[in-house]
């Protein structure tokens, strides 16, 4: 069970967060990858020395780890938990006011494609996700997911192994509220192992500096073809109602049993 966490403690988590450095430090590693305290020192725009505290705080709230390579120290995010707490925080900042600020190509290629701590968001992941649904391969509810068994044959031949973190007791398969599309894209273990997957066949690249992910011509090719993504997925998000009149590719590509799962 449990430990219910007092209005202090939780103060004083809020208060860490709420600083801009430390804010931009947390963002930053919502990318998933470990970055160099030089590397949070530019995403922040402080100092070195300034930087070094900042991170022994967050260390000692647990929201961050440290990995030691040889000389070099990488930080990451602590947990799952705490990606989420981020995300959230993120989604409730993107509904505020808005600000006159426009929106430059780095901004559109993170709207576009994106890694949200170790899964992927924006229009890309917005849209594999409906597309999953409508394909009768996961079913959400409440921000809870449930992989079908006609999901679990598919994501079988896609070379996905759903048993092995069978025994972590994070959820398989749940939604994330994206923060840019204002609906759901696939988290949890399912939404890992889809990242992975499509960086290990090249679909997608990481991009330097950046949470963004550039999608490659195998990508285009394969993502239309394996999941049936709309031809306008790429589009800002229709009015309610009107994504029935989105038009399909034809049907996927079967796949090719790998191994059995």
């Amino acid at each position: 069970m449990l430990n219910m966490a007092s209005g202090n403690t939780i103060a004083e988590v809020a208060s860490l967060i709420g600083d801009a450095a430390r804010a931009n430090m947390l963002s930053a590693l919502m990318g998933g990858q470990a970055l160099a305290a030089g590397e949070l020192a530019r995403h922040a725009g402080v100092t070195a020395q300034t930087t070094s505290g900042h991170l022994a705080k967050l260390l000692d709230a647990q929201l961050i780890a440290v990995e030691k390579q040889g000389r070099h120290r990488y930080y990451r995010l602590a947990s799952p938990e705490v990606a989420q707490a981020i995300h959230a925080l993120m989604t409730v900042a993107a509904s505020g006011p808005k600000r006159h600020r426009p929106v430059g190509p780095r901004d559109a290629a993170v709207r576009l494609a994106r890694t949200c701590y170790d899964h992927m968001a924006g229009r890309l992941a917005v849209a594999l996700a409906a597309s999953m649904s409508d394909l009768g391969y996961v079913r959400f509810s409440d921000g809870a997911g449930r992989v079908t068994p006609e999901g679990q044959r598919f994501f079988c031949d896609f070379g996905l192994d759903m048993g092995a973190q069978s025994r972590s007791r994070r959820p398989l398969c749940r939604t994330c509220l994206d923060w840019s599309e204002r609906r759901p894209h696939l988290a949890g273990r399912l939404g890992a192992a889809l990242l992975d997957k499509t960086l290990d066949l090249g679909w997608v690249a990481r991009m330097p500096e950046s949470r963004a992910l550039r999608i490659t011509r195998a990508g285009e090719m394969g993502f239309a073809a394996t999941f049936r993504l709309a031809s306008d997925w790429r589009d800002p998000a229709p009015p309610q109602g009107a994504a029935a009149n989105s038009t399909k590719p034809p049907s996927p590509l079967p796949l090719r049993r790998s191994a059995p799962c």
